[in-house]
């Protein structure tokens, strides 16, 4: 264990020998130490360093037992083992991804299987006579599918980066689509939506950039009263373009308002009505990041909540993503 210890800390001895030899070669050549004892000097030296390493020996030999087999000091010993602990975590993560990545396959796979019994409830609804219960069915029947989409794009979240495309992308028919997908729940609160955009394009991703504006919509038409009625705005500011959601529902509490993109946060009210599932708004701001968005909420309980999508200048996207 000696040897180990000296393998160890040899660069550090042979440093204190080295400058014990220059201090004994200045004491011999400078005169003004003539009257100082060789003898005195190296003892004090030799019992300081004896006792530095002594205590160094005692303080590391609980460490060194473990090591004493290896040839090397124990410190490259620990650095070796500390790399190949390494290299097994780095392969259970790799090994974590692949089934990660089968399970977001399965469930892929279930959501689209999912998808035809969805049709054929549709197909079905159609040949509903009676009117009410034709809309209450188309009303569950789209409840069923937002859910059912807001876990498909969940899953797609986690590889945006490969299941996006972007491309030149007419606001308004992306705000109009959302619209008519919502349009038997609107019927059903009785909630009007006033439209004032202008014909813009913006460079994104037309299929995400219809989920940002779906999870809002939704929770727009959810938490609005019978009656209501919600704006879309879409304005040029400053060469961004920037589309705005209101509405005159329940609002969000100013407590609740810092949170809630966060995962699965409900705040107060989705608490008290078990309406919400804390997902859409952090699922839309988990993709407006992708897609260089900025994604923000302005709320007053009671007098309603406006949501703003602001996309990036043309040449501030095209820098972000290297084009």
């Amino acid at each position: 264990m000696i040897s180990l210890f000296i393998r160890q800390y040899f660069s550090t001895i042979l440093f204190v020998a080295v400058l014990q030899l220059i201090i004994n070669l200045i004491i011999f050549v400078d005169k003004g130490f003539e009257g100082v004892s060789f003898f005195y000097v190296n003892i004090v030296w030799f019992a300081l360093v004896v006792g530095y390493f002594s205590w160094r020996f005692m303080k590391d030999r609980q460490m060194m037992k473990a090591y004493a087999k290896h040839k090397g000091n124990y410190m490259a010993v620990i650095h070796e083992e500390y790399e190949e602990q390494l290299a097994r975590r780095s392969a259970q993560v790799q090994e974590q991804k692949l089934l990660v990545l089968e399970r977001q396959d399965e469930f892929l796979a279930w959501v689209h299987e999912m998808k035809s019994p969805l049709t054929a409830m549709q197909l079905l609804m159609e040949k509903i006579e009676d009117n009410e219960l034709k809309e209450r069915m188309e009303n569950e029947w789209l409840r069923l599918y937002l859910l059912l989409d807001q876990q498909l794009h969940a899953t797609r979240l986690m590889t945006i980066e490969l299941d996006n495309r972007i491309e030149k992308v007419d606001v308004k028919s992306v705000i109009i689509q959302e619209i008519k997908a919502l349009r038997s729940w609107c019927f059903e609160k009785q909630i009007a939506i006033e439209l004032d955009i202008e014909k813009m394009t913006v460079q994104s991703d037309a299929k995400w950039l219809g989920f940002i504006v779906r999870q809002i919509l939704s929770n727009a038409v959810k938490y609005s009263d019978v009656g209501g009625e919600i704006r879309v705005l879409a304005r040029m500011i400053d060469e961004q373009v920037v589309l705005e959601i209101q509405d005159d529902g329940i609002g969000i509490k100013s407590e609740d308002l810092p949170r809630v993109f966060r995962k699965s946060y409900t705040g107060t009210i989705g608490r008290e009505t078990s309406a919400a599932t804390g997902m859409g708004l952090y699922l839309a701001k988990q993709a407006a990041e992708s897609l260089h968005v900025l994604l923000t909420i302005k709320s007053t309980e009671n007098i309603g909540t406006s949501v703003k999508i602001t996309f990036p200048k043309p040449n501030s996207y095209h820098k972000t993503l290297g084009m």
